[in-house]
């Protein structure tokens, strides 16, 4: 866990500087061009390579705590370039960061454990971020990235949408909205020729159809959901918008940290008891938060910030889905899916304390200490339990761009 990455995450101005670099020295085959404004109007860039009527778009940034897609993007880029037969009978289109704003708030790009990622962490409440809104709004209220968003679907038509996210600790999956055949293959081998686990049983997937180990295919509009409380279905995101079009979307992931805890196949012999169990360590590590925030709120003037209000919204999540976890558990209920789920538990009452912790820390507030004691612990104890390794961002970058590129060609095969 002490280990600095070799490299670390870009900014948005380096990945725009980037691909204007590119532009510049293909001006034949690039186009660079503003999309559109963020809330607080930061530009949104596509850059275009190619000129086949057969699309692809990639979206980097939809959430600004999975930061490797943004130099994963670049390097698809750069493929693309290079490569004549990438862009032979395709055109590559490259929406550079869907959440600046968010970008500009979640300030680790290089960080040494799970304790420094998360002391500067953010990751934007549900309604704010651009890929989910549409799951929780009703559309004159979306956000502005958004309807930028949904304006380049709609021009460009891709037969397939990649949106490039990740995880802090865990392993890598993919989640489809309708199955690629013949991707799962090519997916689990990078993994293995890279080191990186597969998340076989992703508690983001909870009860969807596999076409293959980490490979999630969505189930159809109407289905019932794992997890009723959540108040955001994938169903209603972005990722369903380029199905008007034919075509499909496909969110790749990929860990910052690995853990092998996430990809044992073996069921697990007490699945009941051990769901209960971290049902009630989410709610009391939750309540430890709660604790904080209330006795902190009467100092806390002025509107929420973002911060605060994702810190709100993350706990908010958590009475319901620990009733969620409390039910009888999935059939056939694996090691890998509970290792899942302790993670998720981790996570959410960490993010909260995280960003509750920034907003303590810029004004002074005398909880600040007693929850900085608790992100530190937390982290702490999340990298030992799952055996935390990290994974070279270069790893991270490869196994993401293969996986990419596996699923444009063998969803275009399918479209043929």
């Amino acid at each position: 866990m002490s280990h600095l990455p070799e490299l670390r995450y870009p900014s948005v101005a380096e990945i725009v500087s980037s691909a204007s670099a590119l532009t510049a020295h293909r001006p034949d085959l690039c186009v660079l061009r503003q999309v559109g404004a963020s809330r607080a109007g930061r530009p949104l860039h596509l850059l275009s390579v190619g000129h086949a009527r057969h699309a692809v778009l990639v979206v980097a940034g939809a959430h600004a705590n999975e930061p490797t897609g943004g130099s994963t993007l670049l390097s698809l880029a750069e493929r693309v370039l290079y490569r004549r037969e990438l862009r032979r009978d395709t055109s590559w289109h490259f929406l550079l960061c869907a959440d600046p704003d968010g970008a500009s708030l979640h300030v680790t790009p290089a960080p040494r454990t799970l304790l420094d990622y998360h002391l500067g962490f953010f990751r934007p409440a549900g309604p704010e971020q651009p890929e989910w809104s549409p799951s929780v709004l009703p559309p004159d209220r979306l956000p502005p990235e958004t309807r930028a968003l949904t304006r380049v679907i709609d021009e460009v038509r891709p037969y397939l949408q990649v949106t490039l996210h990740g995880t802090d600790l865990g392993g890598s999956w993919v989640q489809l909205t309708k199955d690629i055949p013949g991707l799962a293959e090519p997916f689990a081998k990078s993994a293995a020729e890279l080191r990186i686990p597969v998340e076989t049983a992703a508690s983001d997937a909870a009860g969807w159809p596999a076409s293959g180990p980490g490979v999630h295919v969505m189930p159809a509009p109407g289905s019932d959901a794992a997890y009723p409380s959540m108040p955001d279905d994938a169903r209603h995101s972005t990722w369903y918008h380029a199905h008007r079009y034919g075509g499909l979307t496909a969110v790749v992931e990929v860990p910052m940290w690995a853990s092998d805890l996430v990809d044992d196949p073996a069921p697990h012999p007490a699945p009941a008891a051990a769901m209960r169990r971290l049902a009630d360590r989410l709610v009391t590590d939750a309540d430890q938060v709660e604790a904080v925030l209330g006795r902190a709120l009467p100092r806390l003037r002025g509107p929420d910030g973002p911060l605060l209000r994702a810190a709100k919204w993350a706990l908010a999540l958590v009475p319901g889905l620990a009733a969620d976890w409390s039910q009888p558990p999935l059939v056939d209920t694996t090691m890998a899916y509970v290792g899942s789920v302790d993670a998720f538990g981790r996570r959410i009452p960490l993010r909260a304390a995280s960003m509750l912790l920034r907003v303590l820390q810029e004004t002074g507030d005398r909880e600040a200490p007693r929850l900085e004691r608790l992100v530190a612990d937390w982290s702490d104890s999340f990298a030992e339990r799952f055996r935390a390794r990290w994974v070279p961002l270069e790893n991270q970058v490869e196994h993401q761009a293969r996986t990419v590129m596996a699923a444009a060609r063998h969803a275009r095969d399918g479209a043929a």
